[in-house]
């Protein structure tokens, strides 16, 4: 794993075991989403797994002391153990949009939802005791990552979408996606939520390349409409789904705070800071 992008990981699972992991033991990570958090249920479809080591997902959970890897939960390996610890439904291409999926061949977001309800039923019978059953779900948390390519992908290029919905309507129609979800996964049991906002876009190699590798900042301004949306709505969903925590975790200030501490050569903020003060930056 390259340094940036483990210290990418440090700072998110520093942002989720500090909010919403700190009522102590987490039974199990369950992850939902895109590229970012599949461990491989892309594995039987056209893309394959995104990564040919630990990704966040596993990372994430690592660090928030469940175990060193999340299963894909279409893996045709999967154990017991498993599925007590908690998996990822994530599917590489996803999104909130069905025209997303349904474009690049992959597992929709509700889709993935129908999985967990599977992922459930596996469970309870696993455990033998609905309770037991019940407060693992209740106490697990939940790591989600949608949106970067309904926007990145499906509204840039699909004329279906960017010629019938602007990108404020469009933004729109994302949160009232993500509020179904939300909304449905709480009734299935779930209280603790860690919800990503989108990468900046325009600085990814797809859109930066096209203009010489510099950052693509309309696509970056799309990012951070939609991010700021999605930040109001997880402050919502902790008024409007009791017994619940969730939290934003904006990924544009992780990746950043990221590229920070390797730039400066330290493992804190802090370090990073007290580093640089004293002009002794570095590019490691």
């Amino acid at each position: 794993m390259s340094t940036i992008l483990f210290q990418t990981v440090t700072v998110l699972v520093s942002i989720i075991s500090s909010s919403v992991a700190q009522a102590g033991n987490i039974p199990a990570v369950i992850a939902f989403g895109d590229s970012i958090l599949d461990t491989g249920n892309n594995n039987d479809l056209t893309t394959g797994r995104f990564g040919n080591g630990r990704i966040p997902t596993d990372m994430i959970a690592e660090g928030l002391g469940v175990k060193n890897i999340v299963p894909a939960y279409r893996s045709s390996d999967l154990q017991p153990n498993d599925i007590l610890t908690g998996v990822s439904f994530a599917s590489g291409g996803s999104g909130l949009d069905p025209m997303t999926a349904q474009v690049q061949g992959v597992i929709w977001i509700p889709d993935q939802l129908n999985d967990f309800k599977a992922y459930i039923a596996k469970l309870n019978s696993i455990t033998g005791d609905e309770e037991k059953t019940r407060s693992i779900i209740s106490n697990a948390v939940y790591v989600i990552s949608a949106g970067n390519n309904d926007l990145g992908i499906t509204f840039v290029s699909n004329p279906a979408r960017n010629s019938r919905y602007t990108v404020f309507s469009y933004t729109n129609m994302m949160i009232s996606w993500t509020q179904s979800f939300m909304q449905e996964l709480y009734n299935l049991g779930a209280r603790k939520f860690g919800i990503m906002g989108t990468l900046p876009l325009g600085c990814l190699p797809g859109a930066s390349n096209a203009i010489g590798g510099i950052c693509l900042e309309p696509a970056n301004a799309v990012a951070r409409l939609f991010n700021q949306k999605l930040a109001n709505e997880v402050n919502n969903l902790n008024s409007v789904l009791p017994g619940s925590r969730s939290i934003y975790i904006d990924m544009i200030y992780v990746v950043n705070l990221a590229l920070l501490l390797f730039s400066c050569g330290s493992g804190t903020v802090l370090g990073c800071i007290s580093t640089c003060v004293l002009g002794h930056c570095s590019s490691n």
